[in-house]
């Protein structure tokens, strides 16, 4: 039985569109959801963002701006849930995403992950690291529900 869904999201629209999909099924199951983004560290090393585009008009590490963009995202996933009297929680790491997800997974004891496919090639999923690609190709027993954009 379906119990706890793992939603990881990097704020795109198939992301978004799974979350819709797993916050729909959570509820219909009585599961709970948890919400997660990771922030990919090897991306951004000691890079600011011009303060135009943060939402305080300081110049501020990348790090901070993407935490902030996950904390909206997340955030309205979570609203979702709320509103769907599905109980959830938000988890927001920084690090490498697929080993995040993967190991989220396992430690929550999670019976199914649902993720977002922006439904590239396997070789283009290959050559530019894509997180959906690597999860599923983790070796771990949980199974993995992709929804395509």
């Amino acid at each position: 039985m379906i119990s706890k869904i793992l939603v990881p999201t990097d704020g795109s629209k198939a992301a978004q569109k799974a979350a819709i999909y797993a916050v729909d099924l959570a509820t219909q199951l009585k599961a709970s959801v948890i919400v997660m983004s990771v922030i990919d560290k090897r991306s951004f090393t000691g890079q600011t963002v011009p303060a135009a585009k943060t939402t305080r008009h300081l110049i501020a590490p990348v790090e901070d701006y993407l935490r902030e963009a996950a904390e909206v995202y997340t955030g309205e996933i979570k609203k979702l849930c709320d509103k769907n009297a599905v109980q959830s929680k938000i988890i927001i790491t920084a690090g490498h995403p697929v080993e995040d997800i993967v190991k989220e997974a396992v430690r929550a004891k999670v019976n199914l992950i649902i993720m977002g496919s922006h439904g590239k090639s396997a070789l283009a999923a290959a050559v530019l690291g894509s997180v959906t690609y690597g999860v599923i190709h983790k070796d771990t027993k949980i199974p993995v529900l992709l929804v395509r954009k």
